[in-house]
């Protein structure tokens, strides 16, 4: 399979469908209340962020996903930064609910895409991007099982003119099996 393809991915925890138009309702409620520090947002237009997900879909560039449970979409994640020839990809775009916030879902989210990335489209690595000052993000990351591959300074202009350093992390393959049983044991014990 390539990193690209519309697939379906689902557990007992979560449903990860392919990103549509139609899921614009539950995720404007989803983000209601939604508060983010100054180093990360939540879309301002819901249509507007899927309008802009999906073109770079078209492009091959991404792979969006409605992050669905109980029925009901509560997010959205991405594969991203699709480099399919050197299969390589990015996990990102991820944003949840408050409501699902500290539950199953986001781990439970991230064992599909990897599971997927590394076992379907035989990924060679697997990138997690953040801003420096995200603590809360670096942690989940960490949580995951990532690495620390290094910090990219002044890689980004943000909205207001202020300078990102982007914290860079990834899983390889040979990481992957542990990571997988980490992830499957916090998911047990909730």
């Amino acid at each position: 399979m390539l990193l690209t393809d519309t697939i379906v991915l689902e557990n007992s925890h979560v449903r990860l469908e392919p990103l549509d138009p139609s899921h614009a309702d539950d995720l404007t409620e989803a983000a209601q209340g939604l508060e983010y520090a100054w180093y990360t947002s939540v879309p301002a237009s819901v249509p507007d962020a899927i309008a802009e997900r999906l073109s770079k879909r078209d492009a091959g560039t991404m792979n969006p996903f409605a992050v669905i449970q109980e029925g009901r979409a509560v997010g959205m994640t991405s594969f991203c930064n699709i480099d399919q020839p050197n299969r390589h990809v990015e996990i990102g775009y991820t944003w949840l609910a408050a409501r699902v916030q500290r539950t199953a879902v986001n781990t439970a989210a991230k064992l599909l895409l990897l599971g997927h990335a590394f076992e379907a489209c035989d990924a060679i690595a697997v990138e997690f991007c953040t801003h420096w000052h995200n603590r809360q993000s670096r942690a989940a990351i960490e949580r995951l099982g990532a690495k620390q591959d290094g910090v990219l300074r002044n890689h980004r202009i943000g909205p207001d003119g202020t300078l990102r350093d982007t914290v860079v992390y990834s899983i390889l393959p040979h990481e992957w099996p542990a990571v997988r049983l980490g992830l499957q044991s916090r998911l047990a014990r909730r």
